[in-house]
């Protein structure tokens, strides 16, 4: 991994990708992507709402991104002929995948893989690498499509890459959008930990009430509250100390408030209040 410059805070979302052999040997090789101005343009992206995008699933499929609104959808781009970043990059994607479902259910949020090699990764390169990872659950799409469809979302999630060397700088990105297609958040790192996904789609569901159930969407907020991730079993677990101490809160308030309405109460005049 190499850059013009060092940024300590988000170096390990920087990623350089050398493909087929190729080595960079020249210390005097600079990638062609700046690291300061990708990581502006991608923590820029927040906030804003995907336009129309249309891509070619993995069963060559027509995938339109606006079809996928009404729950969050995450976003990750691989070019297929990596040979150790994008896998990695999806492997670990498929794990927080599989946790976020477990707390959130299985048809939560939606996953899209884009493939921005255009000239290798076809719809039937993008299901050869879906299966060589046993990637097969329900609402992960594997996508291709022609370059100016890639540029054009690219451009929309704050996704640098560049040819280099043979095959692509990119950077390492997985980016979060809302059920209104505003994109939510960027994960950066082809590791990270299940939470840094699965949090913030956590945080979503917390935040999207149910009109209808009021009360069932309260208790089901509650629930995503007091879950809570066990790195130990790469699952999130119902945390029941959580719930103690929401009771012990609520019953502190509720005590504290029923004094202060007694003290009131003791406090007035006699007679005051009647006529």
């Amino acid at each position: 991994m190499r850059s013009s410059r060092l940024w300590p805070a988000l170096v390990a979302g920087w990623l350089l990708i050398v493909t087929g052999g190729a080595r960079a040997t020249d210390a005097a090789v600079q990638s062609p992507i700046d690291m300061d101005e990708a990581m502006r343009g991608s923590q820029a992206a927040i906030g804003r709402t995907l336009g129309e995008h249309r891509f070619v699933d993995q069963r060559g499929r027509l995938l339109d991104l606006a079809s996928l609104r009404g729950r969050p959808l995450i976003i990750s781009f691989i070019y297929t002929s990596c040979p150790f970043v994008c896998p990695t990059l999806t492997t670990q994607l498929a794990n927080a995948v599989t946790a976020a479902r477990e707390m959130l259910g299985a048809d939560a949020f939606s996953v899209v893989s884009v493939g921005f090699d255009t000239r290798v990764d076809t719809p039937e390169q993008m299901r050869r690498y879906a299966a060589e990872r046993g990637i097969d659950m329900p609402g992960w799409y594997f996508a291709s499509g022609d370059q100016a469809a890639i540029d054009r979302l690219a451009a929309d999630t704050g996704f640098a890459y560049a040819p280099f060397a043979g095959a692509f700088d990119h950077l390492s990105q997985v980016t979060i959008v809302d059920g209104e297609g505003r994109i939510y958040s960027q994960v950066y790192g082809m590791e990270f930990e299940p939470p840094l996904i699965a949090d913030p789609l956590k945080r979503l569901a917390m935040g999207l009430a149910t009109p209808e159930r009021p009360l069932a969407g309260f208790l089901e907020k509650v629930r995503l509250l007091c879950t809570s991730y066990d790195p130990k079993s790469g699952r999130y677990l119902f945390d029941y100390s959580l719930i103690l101490e929401i009771a012990i809160g609520l019953s502190l308030a509720l005590g504290a408030s029923v004094f202060s309405w007694r003290a009131w109460r003791q406090g007035r005049p006699a007679g005051a209040g009647r006529r």
